[in-house]
């Protein structure tokens, strides 16, 4: 099999859906990066409200990890390809890995809230390039996708109030 075996057909114009392509697999390197820094504070939260925030922590890796295989099909339907490991990730990612041995529950809210935030910003840039594509169903999907990462962020901010 070669590359242009998994050319997928498509009706987009193959430069517009590459500009579409590269900012998904942006987006979906950040959401791996932020599944697993999630599991992480959630494997290791501790403290008062530990089990508040490990159930928030659960939830929300859960519901990124939900969108990767969204993200990932999206950019095949465009016939373009998608990130193969996790090098691929690290390659592509823009979000900082935390590595820490001990994290306060406090910077881990506020750390994960701002991560919530870039994601939002990368998915506007999605939506922008897949303005400019033509590619209405990315435009479209990619709106459900910034709304949880926004919801995200809120719960973040909000649990992290007097934390």
């Amino acid at each position: 099999m070669t590359a242009a075996d998994l050319k997928t057909p498509t009706d987009l114009k193959n430069n517009a859906t590459k500009t579409v392509a590269q900012a998904l697999n942006g987006v979906l390197a950040d959401s791996y990066a932020l599944y697993l820094k999630t599991k992480n504070f959630h494997w290791h939260v501790s403290g008062p409200h530990f089990r508040d925030y490990h159930l928030m922590f659960d939830e929300q890796a859960a519901e990124i990890l939900a969108t990767t295989d969204l993200i990932a099909e999206r950019v095949r339907k465009t016939g373009n390809v998608t990130l193969r490991s996790i090098g691929d990730i690290s390659r592509h990612q823009s979000l900082t890995d935390n590595d820490a041995e001990f994290v306060s529950p406090a910077d881990m809210l506020m750390e994960l809230r701002n991560d919530n935030l870039a994601l939002v910003e990368s998915f506007r840039a999605v939506k922008a390039a897949a303005t400019e594509a033509g590619d209405n169903a990315t435009e479209g999907i990619v709106d459900d996708w910034t709304d949880q990462a926004e919801q995200r962020a809120w719960f973040l901010f909000e649990a992290g109030r007097g934390a």
